[in-house]
């Protein structure tokens, strides 16, 4: 029998809908994964999630899902777009190789990756490979996706080779793709006083306890600022999306936005490397929260510069780095 290969991307995971019940269901599932909160006592946690958050929480997620649905397609922007990259790829490698298989999976929400892996073994796949679309490598993220895969085919009989692609922070053709995306924002809407390189966050603890996550953001960032030839001046590292009274690494994205605006920095221009795909964080959070932050703290100009989504050049990064496990 002819060796067949199946192809997984992955992400974080969405809600079905933008409706306060689906935001609640997909905000249990994702607050309930102990890669992602790493709580002291699991009983008080439970009872914070389940009695405070999820009773408060989705309301104002729904609101701001609402903002960005259907932006990228018929539903979630991150869906929408994995799908999108995943025809990209699957366009790519299917040039050269005619026994390849491809789905997508989510961490949280659906389509699964369970499901994603039960459809790639029942096409008699001998080979699995699984890219996590997570450039820098975290335990929150990455680690949670290789728990799921475990998870789900620890009970295989027959079971295909694995391959799981731990991160891709340095590629070139991913770094490639970044820079190129921010030269041509920039040729439409010129060079900013200041470039923040925002990433996801992450509480200190976890960095402290030998979570690689943060060293590969600035890895990524030292590589990116090369490539464009930026000075120490002309950009800055930042870290978003924070939450709970836990501190995390910094500085805050946030507090990065005002301080730059009350310096006098009147023009400044966000890039979010670690988001593959344009999602709640970047559409929202950076887009219209953290463009308030600046403007109220007397910035001028700001704008977002979107992420790699299904870029030409990113399509041929991802399949670059996905075609060098097939053989």
């Amino acid at each position: 029998m002819p060796s067949k290969t199946g192809i997984l991307l992955t992400n974080l995971g969405t809600p079905k809908s933008p409706s306060k019940i689906d935001v609640k269901t997909y905000l249990s599932e994702f607050l309930s994964d102990n890669r992602v909160v790493k709580p002291k006592n699991k009983l008080i946690w439970w009872l914070i999630l389940n009695l405070i958050i999820l009773n408060t929480r989705p309301k104002k997620s729904a609101i701001n899902y609402a903002k960005i649905w259907q932006r990228f397609g018929p539903g979630s922007p991150l869906l929408d777009i994995t799908n999108l990259q995943l025809s990209g790829v699957k366009k790519v490698l299917s040039k050269s190789y005619d026994n390849l298989t491809f789905e997508v999976g989510m961490r949280y929400g659906k389509p699964s990756i369970s499901k994603a892996l039960r459809k790639l073994k029942s096409s008699g796949n001998n080979k699995i490979i699984i890219l996590p679309l997570y450039p820098q490598n975290a335990g929150a993220t990455t680690l949670s996706t290789l728990d799921a895969v475990n998870y789900e085919v620890k009970s295989w009989v027959d079971s295909p080779e694995i391959i799981f692609i731990n991160d891709y922070h340095n590629n070139t053709g991913y770094i490639n793709s970044l820079a190129s995306s921010i030269t041509d924002h920039q040729k439409l809407y010129g060079k900013p006083d200041k470039l923040v390189i925002s990433f996801h966050g992450m509480p200190k603890s976890y960095i402290d306890n030998g979570d690689i996550y943060y060293d590969q953001c600035l890895n990524t960032s030292q590589i990116l600022a090369n490539t464009l030839n930026l000075l120490s001046n002309e950009y800055c590292v930042s870290f978003q999306s924070i939450f709970g009274t836990e501190e995390w690494i910094k500085p805050y994205t946030e507090d990065t936005l005002k301080s730059l605006a009350l310096d006098g920095l009147q023009h400044v221009q966000v890039v979010c490397p670690g988001f593959s795909a344009d999602c709640l964080e970047t559409l929202e959070e950076i887009d219209i929260e953290n463009r308030a932050y600046f403007i109220n703290a007397g910035g001028k100009s700001f704008s977002y510069i979107p992420a790699l989504n299904d870029r030409s050049d990113h399509i041929l990064a991802l399949s670059d780095i996905i075609q060098s496990k097939i053989v």
